[in-house]
């Protein structure tokens, strides 16, 4: 075997990391910002008499399920998530990582062939309700599975390919809103637009399949899988011998056996500070997005196209579009360092957030005052939000493996992807109270 690394020619792996982490977050994104389409579909018709009165006081003429449907997706994303997550961190060795990764595309391929088909079904709202949460658990427990596998095989490469998943992740969402712009400003009725965007989910999500298909055949990867392949069999000869010595008396290598076989517990001790500060990043954002921020309503568009490209755009695309920027940024920088307390500390900072957007135009409201009325405070706001989220978690999902020895970066990266999805889960659990509290 070559002593060096060989060159990813093309950036092929790199590539393949990118698809990959695009089909872990598109499900979701694509879900999340079709909000328009579920809700529309939740409307109570007896409640249509009352709109036109109760919008000029400033009352809230949506159906029960319409009104909860943002709080509820979230938690039925973001719990599934972290229990799938959890129990990948601790089957990853058991089940062949081709079955987690490529059945797990598959069976959130045909979720959304399901959910194209359904567009065309008329149901009534409880019915619809129902079986779109339950999609939601669906995609997003196998979404896990795939997350947690992706940091895995990425924490055996250099600590850069990290940066792809996360890039990837954050287009996911920039193509999931842009998508639904363009369902919008076709003119198409909803129900057309709708079956277009979940068709348009399925043939990206098929790309990432052939993505992950071809990930084998390249040099680069092959020599990574061959080098951890061979560091695991010296471990397992190594920990043969020191049995062999034991039985004979001779406990010299001991202290070597204790480093090749580590818990998980000593591995999380050396990356505690990095997974907690992952995990209250995106509960601050989970928290506020999109519980608070997808009922946003703009002080200026008086009825015009701006009314309806609003949210689409202000809240979902900028949002994605910031969030990505922020992720890719750490290909070239990563900056504070790994060990660096500025790092915990700016992501502890993040929480300024949660007031300053619940105190935009979010409607409708019943406890806390409008404080910040113009549109241009809200999409200020939400620069900044998402830049920071995207830039500082991917920051920690990067540096994380590579604070434990090579032999524990896999694990290191399953615990990570955990937290990461932890921090989903308490976000989408904060989420009802931060709602409640406008």
């Amino acid at each position: 075997m070559a002593t060096t690394a060989p060159r990813d020619k093309y950036n092929g792996v790199w590539l393949v990391f990118f698809m990959l982490g695009l089909g872990t977050l598109l499900p979701w994104n694509f879900f999340m910002t079709a909000g328009m389409y579920f809700t529309s579909r939740l409307k109570d018709p007896s409640l249509a008499s009352l709109a036109a009165n109760e919008t000029e006081r400033g009352g809230d003429t949506r159906s029960v399920l319409e009104a909860k449907f943002n709080n509820v997706m979230t938690l039925c994303a973001m719990v599934p998530l972290l229990m799938f997550t959890c129990l990948n961190s601790f089957l990853h060795t058991l089940i062949p990582q081709k079955l987690r990764v490529a059945g797990s595309l598959l069976i959130i391929m045909l979720v959304f062939m399901v959910t194209a088909i359904l567009v065309k079904v008329d149901m009534e709202p409880l019915p619809f309700f129902t079986v779109t949460m339950v999609k939601i658990v669906i995609i997003n427990s196998f979404g896990a599975i795939l997350q947690g596998s992706l940091f895995g095989m990425a924490g055996l490469l250099p600590a850069s390919y990290t940066t792809p998943i996360m890039s990837g992740q954050g287009l996911a969402g920039t193509f999931a809103a842009f998508a639904m712009i363009c369902a919008l400003a076709s003119g198409s009725a909803m129900q057309d637009a709708a079956f277009g965007y979940f068709i348009t989910a399925c043939v990206v999500i098929s790309m990432s399949i052939l993505s992950y298909v071809a990930l084998p055949k390249l040099e680069f990867y092959q020599y990574f899988q061959d080098s951890n392949a061979n560091k695991r069999n010296n471990e397992e000869d190594n920990t043969l011998d020191l049995m062999k010595k034991e039985n004979t008396g001779d406990d010299g290598p001991s202290d070597h056996n204790a480093k090749q076989n580590v818990s998980m517990v000593t591995i999380f001790k050396k990356i505690w500070v990095l997974a907690v500060s992952v995990c209250f990043c995106f509960t601050v954002t989970i928290g506020t997005f999109p519980a608070i921020t997808a009922d946003a309503k703009s002080t200026i568009a008086n009825g015009g196209a701006w009314e309806v490209y609003f949210i689409p755009v202000s809240c979902f695309l900028l949002f994605n579009l910031c969030d990505w920027a922020g992720r890719s940024l750490t290909a070239v920088c990563m900056w504070p360092g790994k060990d660096s307390k500025l790092l915990p500390l700016s992501i502890l900072a993040r929480l300024l957030f949660v007031p300053l957007l619940m105190l935009c135009n979010i409607q409708p409201r019943y406890n806390l005052p409008v404080y910040f009325q113009h549109d241009a405070w809200f999409i200020v706001f939400m620069i900044l939000f998402a830049f920071s989220n995207g830039y500082l978690a991917s920051l920690c999902m990067c540096f994380g493996p590579k604070n434990v020895l090579p032999h524990e970066a896999e694990t290191a990266g399953a615990i990570m992807a955990f937290f990461l999805s932890l921090g989903l889960a308490l976000g989408a659990s904060l989420s009802f109270l931060t709602r409640a509290l406008v």
